[in-house]
């Protein structure tokens, strides 16, 4: 069997990087990959301003019990005049901070009375004041090329003007379920079938992913079927993932119809539980995934193989999340001979150590631990683990998005 690191790189450079970019409007960005560095055009903040609501003064013309003289008053938005020595301009947050003055004094440190206004607590110099540039520079790299966007990076790009980016193309994923024992979830159902989840369940996790889902197919039994499902899956993805139907059984028929489409499957047994059977193929330069029928499986195998060949086909420059570790809790001892990736739920003790739970039920029928999973603990295989030994955790937050 294929160690899992190595089935892990392997995936992980299956897939070219993406050549089509597109322009895309900034509030529509969430989720889309740069394809372009990004720099800073101003400081930020752009000039001196006020980070509270209070008075700007000039600090040296404190004293206590003087009240200073109020000048003017400034919202944020206007520009204020230049403080005049022994006076005090009222200001409030983001207004700007006047030319002659260097501190701000809160509002609540003193008292305007009659257009005067007496501090009442002694300011430090230079206090409130939030200065030019203090956050970014004019010119600093803002992101870089490969980056995924959320509503942070959005928010960095719009406070430097940006209103379009240039964007790659969104992944195209097709998704091809095969079996005569499935039926659609809403379809009438005898006691020889069972629905169909893991359709809907990676269509799901492509698009938490942020790629697009261009067809979720199902081919019967056939040669003919899986052939017609092929050929639309061919024409219209870039990456094309199957699920079951690739073992030796009379009607495992996925392997010999990529085989007469041109391609070459390497049929790999990874050293992993649950998820053994994985195979890759490219037909036309397009890689195809073929992932376990069990829905269990082919979750897990799609979280930890999976996710980064589509990272990298997606462009991204993080293509592999960052592996935590936490304490084991349980009675068992875990012990196999692949590597064992367990359900398990985290919680975070005070002290800062992180706490791994497995679910009570480990089969790789047991769909009921998906919702309920907050991550993955890996146990090496051929070592016994056990309650407060140190795991590997693969947060699925991490690795699902």
């Amino acid at each position: 069997m294929l160690d899992f690191d190595s089935a892990q790189t392997r995936l992980s450079t299956a897939g070219k990087p993406p050549a089509i970019t597109e322009v895309c409007p900034l509030h529509q960005a969430a989720g889309r990959v740069l394809a372009q560095t990004l720099f800073a055009t101003l400081d930020l903040p752009p000039a001196d301003n006020s980070a509270m609501d209070g008075y700007a003064i000039r600090h040296a013309d404190y004293a206590p019990g003087r009240p200073l003289p109020v000048q003017q008053r400034c919202y944020a938005g206007e520009r204020p005049e230049a403080l005049e020595p022994g006076h005090a301009i009222r200001l409030f947050t983001g207004s700007l901070v006047p030319a002659g003055a260097d501190t701000i004094v809160m509002q609540e440190d003193g008292v305007e009375n009659d257009d005067r206004f007496e501090i009442s607590r002694p300011p430090v110099l230079g206090a409130h004041v939030r200065l030019q540039g203090e956050d970014v520079r004019e010119g600093d790299q803002l992101l870089a090329k490969g980056t995924r966007l959320g509503a942070a990076e959005i928010a960095l790009l719009a406070s430097q003007g940006y209103a379009q980016l240039t964007v790659y193309a969104p992944l195209r994923v097709g998704i091809l379920t095969t079996g005569d024992e499935l039926v659609s979830p809403g379809q009438p159902r005898a006691d020889e079938h069972i629905y169909n989840s893991n359709g809907p369940m990676l269509a799901a996790l492509v698009e938490q992913m942020g790629a697009s889902v261009a067809h979720v197919l199902h081919a019967r039994d056939t040669r003919e079927s899986l052939q017609e499902a092929f050929a639309i899956l061919l024409r219209d993805c870039d990456l094309v993932l199957t699920v079951g139907g690739v073992s030796v059984g009379e009607k495992d028929l996925v392997k010999p119809t990529i085989e007469q489409l041109g391609g070459v499957l390497d049929l790999w047994r990874v050293c992993m539980k649950p998820g053994k059977p994985v195979a890759l193929a490219h037909i036309d330069g397009k890689p195809v995934v073929c992932l376990p029928g069990n829905p269990v499986s082919a979750y897990a195998v799609f979280a930890l193989l999976v996710t980064p060949l589509l990272r990298s086909m997606q462009g991204r420059t993080q293509v592999m999340p960052a592996v935590q570790y936490g304490i084991l809790a349980s009675d068992r001892v875990f012990n196999e001979k692949r590597d064992d990736f367990l359900r398990v739920q985290a919680s975070f003790e005070p002290q800062g150590q992180t706490t791994l739970t497995p679910y009570g039920q480990q089969g790789s029928g047991i769909i009921s631990s998906l919702p309920w999973a907050s991550g993955l603990a890996r146990i090496p295989a051929n070592t016994a683990m056990r309650n407060g030994d140190t795991v590997a955790y693969y947060d699925l937050a991490r690795w699902l998005a």
